[in-house]
């Protein structure tokens, strides 16, 4: 794998050539047709118009009913979500861009307006989240409201789980995705697992580093069997703090992210995707081992500029940086990278839902001048 230390040239991740290493982090944004939550034609133009990334990371996909947590959130298990999808690469990759599924099973971030009648959210304890989810309130309108208690998974649940993972990822490939990335980050199912404050399970997926860290195995074994190891990402979040989905990914989170970076690299997948959170250090000399335990690529994520995203790559501590709220405004990022052009800033009242504004609608730096 080319190791050369600069933001603006390619980068070979699996088997694909990225033309760039400025990545387009996963970003909810909540626009998708009702019902059914499907990719629309404008969300196949929003990515299309960012296809200068090195390579785009979709917003999570739910990938079952029972795996959602938000409302409006576009899925990847029905046929005509599958459709919207396929547009949406096709766009993407007519713009000569790359783009990657996220696959995302939010576990116990959920509130049961957004599930199928009568579910409740699945987690691997039943131990309610102190934290919010855009859902629905007691009137039927989008709002923030309480996350339900979860139901325990059983080892059944466990296994239907994994295969709702295989399948997203196969529905994904099948629209013409060049990766797929399992969401194992921010307080989402996978990284509940990792976590003891969320695990507390007393079988074979509880207690021990080992055991805690074996359903996030499981998925990426069977997904890496049903698409290729090389076409395989997965995104941690390390010492995610509280304030994230009430999610505290800190005791042994050393200890199991590099347990997970050496079982990972055996499997040859194709990256390793840090989210990162301001104010948070990593200890000293973690990135210097994670980076001799994984052999494939590693991306970082989390607040980094243009002087700060160039600074990890010559260290050789990353590969590739992924930017989030910079793409939203500045759907050519790459390029103003180039120019040393100065950022537009993302209006945060249109993050989440709504139309074209704070959507499509921000120019790239060619029509500026």
């Amino acid at each position: 794998m080319s190791r050369t230390k600069n933001l603006l040239n390619p980068l070979n991740v699996g088997p694909l050539t990225l033309a760039n290493r400025v990545l387009m982090a996963p970003m909810t944004r909540s626009r998708s047709a009702q019902p059914g939550d499907v990719p629309t034609a404008l969300n196949a133009q929003y990515y299309g118009q960012r296809a200068s990334a090195g390579l785009l990371i979709s917003e999570g996909m739910p990938i079952s009913p029972g795996a959602k947590g938000y409302a409006y959130t576009p899925g990847i298990y029905t046929e005509a979500q599958q459709l919207g999808w396929k547009k949406v690469v096709d766009e993407v990759h007519d713009n000569g861009g790359l783009i990657a599924a996220q696959l995302w099973h939010v576990g116990r971030i959920s509130h049961h307006s957004v599930l199928p009648q009568g579910q409740l959210p699945l987690a691997p304890s039943a131990i309610r989240a102190k934290a919010k989810t855009f859902a629905f309130d007691l009137q039927g309108s989008p709002a923030m409201v309480d996350c339900d208690t979860p139901l325990a998974l059983s080892d059944d649940g466990i296994a239907a789980v994994v295969q709702e993972f295989v399948q997203a990822a196969l529905w994904a490939r099948e629209a013409g995705f060049d990766l797929v990335e399992l969401q194992g980050a921010n307080g989402f199912l996978l990284e509940q697992f990792l976590s003891v404050t969320t695990n507390q399970r007393t079988d074979r997926y509880g207690g021990s580093l080992e055991n805690r860290a074996r359903f996030v195995l499981e998925v990426v074994d069977a997904v890496a069997a049903a698409v290729g190891a090389e076409r395989v990402g997965i995104r941690l979040s390390p010492w995610c703090p509280p304030s994230v989905n009430d999610m505290d990914f800190s005791i042994e989170a050393q200890e199991i992210t590099l347990y997970l970076a050496e079982a990972l690299s055996a499997r040859g997948i194709a990256y390793l995707h840090l989210s990162e959170w301001p104010g948070v250090q990593y200890p000293s000399g973690f990135r210097a081992q994670l980076r001799e335990l994984f052999n494939g690529a590693i991306f970082v994520c989390g607040g980094y500029q243009q002087t700060s995203a160039q600074d990890i790559l010559v260290q050789g501590l990353a590969d590739a940086v992924a930017f989030g709220k910079p793409f939203i405004a500045n759907p050519d990022l790459p390029q103003r990278f180039v120019c040393n052009a100065e950022l537009a800033q993302p209006d945060g009242n249109t993050f989440y839902g709504g139309d074209a504004r704070g959507y499509t609608d921000y120019p790239a730096l060619a029509s500026l001048s």
